[in-house]
């Protein structure tokens, strides 16, 4: 499980941190570009969810362990844009806090500000699969059946 929460995890986080950049160079963020980025990224929590209760768990899987796959991936692609924004920063030498005022040059601020930008859609999309993909060892029996 800890491999396919940090290989998701990864992904996750880089094709956020990638487009958001991307977008931010070419003049074309927008809010609703970032959410829309965040929500295809997080995509892979479905995936990786699934793909966990049918090859390892034999699928069946409890609405507890999805959720925990997917805030696990979560947290990980959180902390993974949270690093590449403050590499991006320091390579730009900082020209963004220009825009945001003098309160991002305080990494006390700036940290868990990045950090939250993520983490409620990935959460969000957790709770969503191991909703849609959870699977009791009844329901499992009664299809078999």
């Amino acid at each position: 499980m800890k491999k396919l929460i940090l290989v998701y995890g990864a992904i996750s986080g880089l094709v956020i941190i990638v487009i958001n950049t991307l977008s931010i160079e070419l003049g074309i963020a927008h809010v609703w570009l970032g959410f829309l980025v965040m929500f295809i990224a997080f995509s892979s929590i479905f995936v990786a969810v699934k793909q966990y209760r049918d090859e390892t768990l034999g699928g069946v899987i409890r609405f507890g362990t999805g959720f925990l796959v997917g805030l696990g991936i979560t947290v990980i692609a959180s902390l993974v844009y949270v690093l590449v924004w403050e590499l991006y920063l320091a390579m730009t030498d900082y020209a963004f806090i220009e825009t945001i005022g003098q309160q991002y040059a305080n990494p006390l601020f700036r940290l868990p500000m990045t950090f939250v930008e993520v983490f409620p859609i990935g959460v969000l999309i957790s709770l969503i699969s191991a909703f849609i993909l959870r699977e009791s060892k009844t329901l499992a029996a009664e299809k078999s059946a």
